[in-house]
């Protein structure tokens, strides 16, 4: 089992910005970031690959940026030019192999809460 923990959530305002820091017990090939917002769908927000590979969704891309710490087996986000459509719980996930396509990953973290408001 991998455990992950998520920090650096929480509240900012339109326009501002927030760094997430994701930390792995072990070693995963792939790890990344998901969100949910109320009501709505988990979104996969970014994520880094076996072959590191990066990936954004379309709705963060030029905002987001993901970095890996391969050695300290971290993954961060710093999210940039926040919207109120950014509020969601953001979760960290990994997989020991490659990235798998939707959310079948097989380890998450228990979640960290971003609110951006006026």
């Amino acid at each position: 089992q991998v455990q992950l923990v998520e920090s650096g959530g929480g509240s900012a305002q339109i326009g501002g910005s927030l760094n997430l820091t994701c930390v792995g017990s072990t070693y995963t090939s792939c790890m990344g970031w998901f969100r949910q917002a109320p009501g709505k769908e988990r979104e996969e927000v970014a994520r880094r690959d076996l072959n590191a590979k990066i990936r954004y969704s379309e709705s963060v891309k030029g905002r987001f940026t993901l970095t890996r710490d391969v050695d300290a087996n971290t993954v961060s986000l710093q999210m940039n030019n926040l919207n109120p459509d950014d509020t969601a719980m953001y979760y960290c996930v990994a997989q020991r192999t490659w990235c798998p396509e939707g959310d079948g990953y097989e380890f998450w973290g228990p979640g960290t809460q971003v609110t951006v408001s006026s």
